[in-house]
């Protein structure tokens, strides 16, 4: 009979495969990879929202990896572009606007000779985004996050290893805005930043992954080539989803196993 012991340490093992499922097929190394991030900063004690802020010692080991292990970073807008790629590519993605974007991330890009692709936010200072997903998000934690300032984006993209995505005017919450709202978000953001930075905004993130039919319609129409979402996972036919691309979220909540498996098959590990 099995003892106890060997019992629990099976049950663990199962419970441990299950967060981490080593055992699931890899996504072939052909398909690109597109990770999706946020901050690159410490978190704060008790907040809510630590699972965007990726801390800076882990977002250097990331991206060393990446690196050692013979992964080439591009532009999401030359992955789309492109008629053939190479193995091991991944595209690196920021959502929102954060000014540690610029203070603590491009730093560690620059050393690993990596790039990303920034989806800003228009009018991003002072608004708490947050609350027009769950109202009970009241507590202004992003709100308060230093947001890059026009004159940070111009750095950012000056230094080469940043382009420029859109990400709608003010992060509405898509689902609750009329068709002709929903285009002034898609195109009028567009247009003000392409004017305001002199720069094309080739690709799109829908704000909280949150979109529809309409919502792709629209961001096709506006001029886009393509957009992300925050759908976990790999996208194995990037041209054939080039608008519904999947992304892979590092958390800042998870350790590099999880990373790790992430870039292997696009899972979500749990908590």
């Amino acid at each position: 009979m099995l003892s106890l012991s060997v019992i629990a340490a099976a049950f663990l093992l199962l419970l441990w495969s299950l967060r981490y499922p080593w055992w699931k097929p890899a996504v072939p190394l052909a398909v690109p990879r597109i990770l999706m991030y946020h901050m690159v900063r410490d978190h704060v004690e008790n907040a809510r929202f630590n699972g965007l802020r990726v801390p800076l010692d882990e977002f250097e080991r990331q991206i060393a990896w990446l690196s050692r292990r013979g992964w080439q970073f591009r532009f999401l807008s030359e992955i789309l572009a492109a008629e053939s790629l190479p193995e091991k590519v991944c595209a690196i993605t920021f959502d929102d606007g954060y000014a540690d974007n610029l203070h603590n991330a491009l730093p560690i890009l620059r050393r690993h000779g990596a790039v990303a692709t920034l989806y800003l936010v228009q009018h991003r200072e002072d608004n708490d985004w947050s609350v027009l997903k769950k109202a009970h998000h009241d507590e202004g934690e992003l709100a308060r996050e230093p947001k890059l300032s026009d004159a940070e984006v111009e750095t950012l993209l000056a230094s080469g290893c940043f382009e420029l995505g859109g990400h709608s005017a003010t992060h509405a919450n898509f689902s609750r805005l009329d068709h002709a709202t929903r285009r002034r978000e898609i195109e009028g953001s567009k247009a003000a930043l392409e004017s305001r930075f002199n720069v094309p905004l080739a690709t799109y993130a829908y704000p909280f992954g949150i979109y529809d039919d309409v919502d792709v319609a629209l961001v096709r129409k506006a001029g886009f080539i393509g957009a992300v979402t925050t759908r976990p996972g790999i996208s194995r036919d990037v041209q054939g989803e080039r608008f519904e691309l999947r992304r892979i979220k590092v958390s800042g909540r998870k350790g590099q196993l999880s990373f790790r498996l992430g870039l292997r098959m696009g899972w979500r590990t749990w908590g």
